[in-house]
């Protein structure tokens, strides 16, 4: 099976780290060298510059993980020369060009994977258990919090540069840290309407948003509020999710989820393996992405998962206080 990467900064490397893991050697990638890293690791695999010399080496797959305004760029034309794809998060910047890649993926067959790793998570993987069995009943409202310090992520580079901090590049916190309007669909159902705003709040040296208050309505009518941001110090992760029967908390620090029972007050932990480490999500979607290309496995997060997620986002984005 062989694997053109696209883009090579931090996440990039990942993807190739990763792929080696597992057993996969053929591997070419399609980068512009704007990276700030050292090139090391790609001593002796094949670099192209230019997108359609590197489509001719006929990949399998297309890991699209150069910066989110250029998604679609590389994932179009992938998905018309016949790739299955790997879109990393989020599949863009905004709505133009879903529509051509939906239809060019339709006329070849082949599939995309969104790269929401969260849904590999054991501790939502069991909240996603314990609400599909009913546990807490009802799911009433839930609260996702999301805050990080921008300029703590790539050390190595000034922030100011990287594509999260750049509008021209499909930056701001509303996309780049995105992952909850994916995994509260995934975990309460369909998104109805979406309220709240945006906000450049911080000192930080930004012309993008580092805030957002969002206000999410399910079809079921369940309600979530969402809370990102760029400056929080010390960062924290958290999710809790009411319902008519109990409640359920998770904490990405440690990744455990707690289940109250009302019906017996009492609380329910559920703890990831002791070997459990951020990596492992990359690792088992890569997983996944492998089955799907080799036709064991549909993906768990396609194409439209990641338009809804992006509709959620460019909601909020429109009302920039």
């Amino acid at each position: 099976m062989k694997f053109l990467i696209a883009g090579f900064g931090s996440i990039g490397r990942r993807h190739l780290r990763n792929l080696r893991t597992l057993g996969e050697q053929d591997i070419l990638l399609y980068r512009t060298n704007q990276s700030t890293l050292p090139d090391d690791e790609i001593a002796g695999l094949v670099v192209e510059t230019d997108l359609h010399a590197a489509l001719e080496h006929r990949p399998d797959v297309v890991i699209v993980a150069n910066p989110t305004a250029l998604h679609l760029t590389v994932a179009i034309p992938a998905a018309e020369a016949g790739c299955h794809l790997f879109l990393e998060k989020p599949v863009s910047h905004s709505l133009d060009g879903i529509g051509a890649l939906q239809n060019a993926l339709k006329n070849t067959g082949k599939s995309a994977l969104v790269g929401f790793q969260f849904r590999f998570h054991p501790g939502l993987r069991q909240i996603a258990a314990w609400i599909n069995q009913g546990t807490i009943g009802r799911t009433l409202s839930a609260r996702a919090h999301w805050g990080e310090y921008l300029p703590a992520w790539h050390p190595w580079e000034d922030y100011r540069a990287s594509y999260a901090a750049r509008a021209d590049l499909g930056g701001g916190v509303a996309l780049t840290l995105c992952h909850p309007f994916d995994y509260l669909r995934w975990l309460l159902g369909e998104v109805v309407d979406v309220d709240g705003y945006c906000a450049r709040v911080s000192d930080l040296d930004l012309q993008v948003e580092d805030l957002v208050e969002a206000d999410l309505r399910f079809a079921s009518g369940a309600r979530a509020s969402v809370h990102l941001d760029y400056f929080q110090r010390p960062g924290a992760h958290t999710l809790q999710i009411n319902g008519t029967q109990g409640t359920i908390r998770w904490d990405n620090a440690d990744g455990a989820a707690h289940l109250y029972r009302a019906v017996d007050e009492q609380w329910e932990h559920f703890t990831p393996p002791p070997e459990f480490e951020r990596n492992i999500l990359f690792l088992e979607q890569t997983r996944h992405l492998i089955d799907i290309v080799q036709g064991k496995a549909q993906p768990a997060c396609t194409l439209l998962d990641g338009q809804r997620a992006l509709q959620i986002a460019l909601a909020i984005k429109e009302k920039f206080l």
